[in-house]
């Protein structure tokens, strides 16, 4: 089988790339460097190409032919506010991806969409709530579905991914999993800090859950979009209490007002459809994710077919 992975020196798509070449895929890492990072990629087996994902006349006759595409490529920052970048970089990209992914005649596209488009829609969030964004972001992925819906060609396949943390993000900074802010924190000696007092919750779903997911769901998956998610809340105390354990420290958080109108209090996902339609579940606890993570004896960055 081969594959063509975009974002591929991204966080998901990075581990996509190592899991799909442990499986014995023939892998096309595909990324503009933009965002993403070599290290991600450091002695990856397959081959890399340097071009943005949405110019398919400058990389498609080097790609050739594919059977799957896992379409990870975006602006994954939620503070970027420059409305046409954004449209341009995950709609825009996404619709000529479409368009190549059909004349290659490629089985089916997995792509990522993102539990943004529920915005601050009432919990558990399932896949027939109408779209409620609240961000450009989120809005920018709720318009990729309209067009995978609407696209002529290959099978397309949406996974609105939840709270996804986990080895290769660390390149991300500022847009990196809260559980990874915390974590630097608390090496460095700090205590964390954590809006009053704690209760937030979010459904945290472990990377190597995630890249599970596009596996299950381009082998059975109907077109359409799907929650990848755990179904479970984990307030951010419990966080902190994990990421205690898993350090071997004994630090409490530093409380602070939350300075933010629309942030979300809450976010919980339904993951009934994917468990039907492809057998998704998340086998990963955070408990046990953030202990394989981030433990005293854990690298980061190792890879996830590792």
């Amino acid at each position: 089988m081969r594959a063509l992975v975009t974002g591929a020196a991204g966080f998901v798509g990075s581990n996509l790339c190592w899991e799909l070449s442990a499986r014995g895929w023939d892998v096309v890492a595909l990324d503009d460097f933009s965002a993403g990072t070599f290290e991600n990629l450091r002695g990856f087996p397959g081959d890399v190409i340097a071009a943005d994902a949405g110019d398919p006349g400058d990389w498609g006759p080097r790609v050739g032919r594919a059977d799957a595409v896992f379409h990870q490529a975006a602006i994954t920052d939620t503070t970027v506010m420059d409305q046409r970048r954004m449209l341009r970089a995950n709609v825009e990209a996404f619709r000529d991806l479409l368009a190549w992914a059909a004349k290659a005649k490629v089985r089916k596209v997995v792509y990522a969409s993102s539990a943004g488009t529920y915005g601050d829609a009432p919990v558990p969030q399932r896949e027939d709530a109408p779209p409620r964004p609240m961000n450009v972001y989120g809005f920018s992925k709720a318009v990729m579905e309209t067009v995978a819906a609407r696209a002529r060609g290959p099978r397309c396949v949406g996974l609105r991914y939840f709270n996804v943390f986990g080895p290769r993000e660390a390149h991300k900074n500022k847009a990196a999993s809260m559980i990874w802010q915390l974590a630097l924190q608390m090496r460095a000696g700090r205590r964390p800090r954590i809006f009053e007092f704690g209760e937030q919750y979010r459904d945290f779903i472990y990377v190597r859950d995630v890249v599970d997911a596009n596996l299950r769901a381009f082998a059975k998956a109907a077109p359409g979009v799907y929650n990848v998610c755990t179904g479970r809340r984990t307030d951010f105390n419990g966080i902190v209490a994990a990421l205690n354990a898993a350090l071997g420290l004994n630090l409490q958080p530093e409380y602070f007002k939350n300075p933010y109108s629309f942030y979300q209090n809450e976010t919980l996902g339904d993951p009934a459809r994917a468990a039907k339609a492809f057998g998704f579940k998340a086998a990963w606890t955070v408990e046990r994710a953030i202990k394989d993570y981030l433990g005293a004896s854990a690298r980061p960055a190792a890879p996830v077919g590792s």
